[in-house]
């Protein structure tokens, strides 16, 4: 089975989520993190489709790993 994610990169010490990956075939971004699950957040959530999932990760993440961002 050939790989179609591409690790990013996380700002976690231990190897731990979150972390960002590409998917090589769509250019899409992946996202691994903790789950949301209080329901008082995910009542704010808007058009939520049924196949949809929702993670939290830490603000520096991105910019960190954003192409473009500056270093």
């Amino acid at each position: 089975m050939r790989s179609r994610l591409r690790f990013i990169g996380t700002t976690s010490e231990s190897g731990n989520c979150p972390a960002l990956y590409e998917d090589t075939d769509t250019g899409d971004i992946v996202v691994q993190g903790y789950t949301v699950t209080e329901p008082e957040d995910i009542a704010q959530l808007r058009d939520v489709l049924p196949s949809e999932s929702f993670v939290r990760i830490p603000r520096e993440l991105l910019p960190r790993f954003t192409p473009g961002a500056e270093e």
